[in-house]
């Protein structure tokens, strides 16, 4: 069983907007109720078989380091009334994904590989290998597309044309690099590298505030810290805690999300280890024990709890 879908109408509901991952419900036009589905998406193509628990993962990871990091920027959660359930304030988002890397992997080494030295507007040195630890992280965004690909583009383009002021964009970097140092602190802590990750800003009542998911496998890449130096003198691949795995078996099965491109089959076996290896990730990044929450009566359950948990939040605004 899995969580595919949702469906609710929720007292005050004014919009909802179903994502690749995530069913965002509006209410009274500032508050979101954000319910993390088990879909899982690579290519910007939402994949045909949904992943047992992975919600429940992403969404407790968030909650997980959205506290953790609340002394360095205020971020748009309030409560999280039911593993898949995340609710907080509604903020106006920057059109820009702030992505830092701290290693050659991914998006970054298959540029370089290519050929290319500079990724958004970021020169690159000579001589590194893919997982290699860069000289110093970078910030490599991307503009936040509405529909279809996210696009890479430079600071100064962003600047240039208006997306986000300078002003601003200086703030993003700033907190950007700070979020990154406080989720590779807490991620070492756990034997593990935050190789790279990217959050979402926007503003609440002017202030930057952080929104979103952060450190999660679908926004982040882990690598195991006590195998990378041996496998990387080697020139083996990173033993890796995210959802590449993912992308480079579909990549191995002719999928990139290229126009005429099929998603290949997913068999029940390669579901139930993409299931086992988000669950591995939570305990890793977290320390904790996964628990694994019931499917019996999950739509029952999540519409009783934000009900709940929303009846508390509307009588406290009145």
């Amino acid at each position: 069983m899995a969580l595919d879908k949702t469906d609710f109408q929720f007292k005050n509901q004014t919009n909802l907007y179903k994502g690749k991952v995530r069913d965002v419900y509006t209410i009274s036009d500032n508050l979101l109720v954000m319910i993390a589905s088990d879909r899982i998406s690579a290519f910007d193509v939402v994949l045909p078989k949904a992943i047992p628990y992975k919600g429940q993962v992403l969404n407790l990871i968030a909650a997980e380091f959205l506290n953790a990091t609340r002394d360095i920027i205020p971020n748009w959660l309030i409560a999280s009334p039911h593993p898949n359930v995340s609710i907080g304030k509604q903020c106006k988002p920057f059109k820009v994904e702030m992505v830092v890397r701290g290693y050659l992997a991914g998006h970054a080494a298959r540029t370089y590989n290519s050929g290319l030295r500079t990724l958004c507007g970021v020169t690159l040195p000579e001589g590194l290998i893919e997982n290699d630890k860069l000289p110093t992280p970078i910030i490599t965004p991307t503009t936040k597309a509405s529909e279809g690909h996210d696009e890479d583009i430079s600071r100064e383009e962003i600047i240039k044309q208006g997306i986000v002021s300078e002003k601003e964009y200086t703030q993003l970097e700033q907190y950007t690099f700070a979020l990154y140092k406080r989720g590779s602190e807490i991620a070492l802590k756990h034997g593990l590298i935050l190789v790279d990750t990217k959050y979402e800003f926007g503003t609440y009542n002017g202030e930057i505030t952080l929104m979103d998911e952060i450190h999660t496998p679908d926004s982040s890449r882990y690598f195991y810290a006590n195998t990378y130096q041996e496998l990387q003198q080697q020139k083996l691949p990173q033993k890796q805690l995210s959802k590449e795995f993912v992308r480079q078996w579909l990549i191995n099965n002719g999928f990139q999300g290229k126009e005429g491109q099929q998603v290949p089959a997913m068999s029940n076996e390669w579901i139930t280890e993409i299931s086992n290896r988000y669950i591995e990730l939570f305990e890793k990044v977290t320390g904790k024990l996964f628990v694994k929450n019931s499917y019996q009566n999950i739509s029952n359950d999540i519409k009783n709890a934000v009900a709940q948990e929303l009846e508390k939040l509307l009588s406290i605004k009145q």
